[in-house]
């Protein structure tokens, strides 16, 4: 009679050690626990919202050691020894918005603001890759996050105006 490999329950716990906005963490999650759920039910960190669970409107987009990553479409337990960003590691220490912030304050690129995080997170990676986008490259960028309040003309504008900014303050997006 073979052995059969077990699969793990969803009780099966891990030890994880991650930095998220600057903390360190380690904690024993479910192996099934999906990062998302990790930052919103376990570190309590409720910006990164969570809407379709597919990965398909990018509410949930974090940075994963710097680039955008949907949080529901990871297991927690994939991102360990990895650094996280979420929309709360984005403001400065006195709670200065990000310039990213900032430009979506001033140029109205958000309505109800479910989206937003998402949005946010996904402009950062894509600025710190490319410091001055075109507006065809900021749609392209931003065709993964959906917004159902906004034409997303305002978001564009945002993503332009934060870019300027940055250019100009010669600060690289941290």
């Amino acid at each position: 009679m073979q052995e059969q490999e077990e699969t793990p329950t969803f009780s099966e716990e891990h030890l994880i050690s991650v930095t998220v906005n600057g903390h360190l963490y380690e904690q024993h999650v479910p192996v099934r626990m999906l990062l998302s759920d990790f930052l919103r039910h376990e570190l309590r960190l409720t910006g990164t919202h969570v809407g379709c669970e597919h990965g398909v409107c990018g509410c949930c987009t974090v940075l994963l050691n710097g680039e955008a990553v949907r949080s529901c479409l990871m297991l927690a337990v994939q991102a360990n020894g990895m650094v996280l960003t979420t929309i709360e590691g984005m403001a400065g220490t006195n709670s200065e918005l990000h310039p990213i912030q900032q430009a979506f304050q001033e140029k109205h690129g958000l309505q109800c603001g479910f989206c937003t995080p998402g949005i946010i997170m996904s402009v950062h990676a894509l600025l710190h890759e490319n410091a001055s986008p075109s507006e065809e490259e900021i749609r392209h960028e931003l065709s993964g996050n959906l917004c159902r309040c906004t034409g997303y003309q305002n978001i564009v504008e945002a993503v332009k105006l934060a870019a300027e900014r940055l250019h100009e303050s010669h600060s690289e997006v941290k």
